[in-house]
């Protein structure tokens, strides 16, 4: 097992091979990107920014009550920070198990508990020059100056 904060690309492959194994019948992959369109509004990119200690540990946690509960330590995620541009990954998570229900119970789990408790920021830039602190829909109610850190 193993989790990362990183400020390069990701690399789906390498994930996948890193949670590969004989034992596993099955292997999910859950690959987030930058979207084109967020509540109406064209994006042209965004900015990730996180608290490194406190995002490191946390992502950490959530893998080890993944790989606890679904009973495997073959999980591998990993989630962007700086600035990506259009269909960039910004969060992988590669999860494999001998059965394919609890591998994809753990990476929807994963992705779930990330977006609820990872301290990550998203700053959005749209296509018409504006930008914009938001907030995961489980903290507020989407767009919001409040609780974006400082630039």
């Amino acid at each position: 097992m193993r989790t990362a904060m990183v400020d390069r690309p990701l690399d789906p492959c390498a994930l996948l091979d890193e949670v590969a194994q004989h034992r596993n019948g099955a292997t999910v992959l859950f690959v987030g990107t930058v979207r084109e369109m967020n509540d109406g509004e064209a994006v042209s990119g965004l900015d990730y920014s996180s608290y490194a200690g406190m995002a490191e540990s946390e992502l950490a946690t959530i893998a080890r009550e993944a790989a606890d509960r679904w009973a495997t330590n073959d999980i591998v995620v990993e989630h962007r920070t700086g600035s990506l541009e259009l269909g960039e990954a910004s969060v992988v998570i590669a999860v494999a198990h001998p059965h394919r229900g609890e591998a994809y119970e753990a990476s929807r789990y994963i992705i779930e508990e990330l977006k609820k408790r990872l301290p990550v920021w998203k700053r959005e830039h749209y296509a018409d020059g504006r930008s914009e602190w938001v907030t995961n829909a489980e903290m507020g109610n989407g767009k919001s100056e409040m609780g974006a850190p400082r630039p």
